[in-house]
């Protein structure tokens, strides 16, 4: 049962282990997605990570990182399987917009997996091209989101 869900803007290392506690639950232990892909060059220093936690245990996670002065791509959006289905995704992509845009940005880039793509779209993001692309063993499309405006 989720009791109250918070938000942490995670920037400091301390923050970023619960980020990184959810991906290893998420994916590296669920896809068998081995360490050394899952963590990349854009993890750590200068990646910004939302962390939801429930009652103070990390359950929901996101990162995002500078593409240029007025882009960032959003990645690793992973929630725990306990608690999908709870609008969590929805919810990190909200909180991940709202610091967004307080830095400045003005559009947002992501490369869906292809089973997500509805909920990508849901949330106002468009595909690119439509082209697939491979993500490590996932095929993925690239998807944009021009902040202030309704898709």
């Amino acid at each position: 049962m989720i009791t109250k869900i918070e938000v942490m803007r995670a920037e400091q290392e301390w923050q970023r282990a619960g980020a990184y506690s959810v991906r290893i639950q998420g994916m590296n232990r669920q896809y068998h997605i081995p360490l050394r892909e899952e963590f990349d060059e854009h993890d750590g220093e200068g990646t910004r990570y939302i962390v939801l936690l429930d009652d103070g245990y990390p359950v929901a996670t996101a990162r995002f990182y500078e593409k240029d002065e007025k882009t960032v791509i959003v990645g690793r959006v992973v929630v725990l399987p306990e608690y999908r289905g709870k609008n969590l995704g929805s919810r990190l992509l909200q909180e991940a917009e709202q610091w967004i845009s307080e830095l400045g940005y003005r559009e947002i880039e992501v490369d869906s997996r292809t089973v997500a793509i509805s909920f990508y779209e849901k949330n106002g993001f468009q595909r690119i091209d439509g082209k697939i692309i491979k993500s490590g063993s996932f095929d993925c499309i690239k998807m944009y989101k021009v902040l202030g405006k309704q898709m």
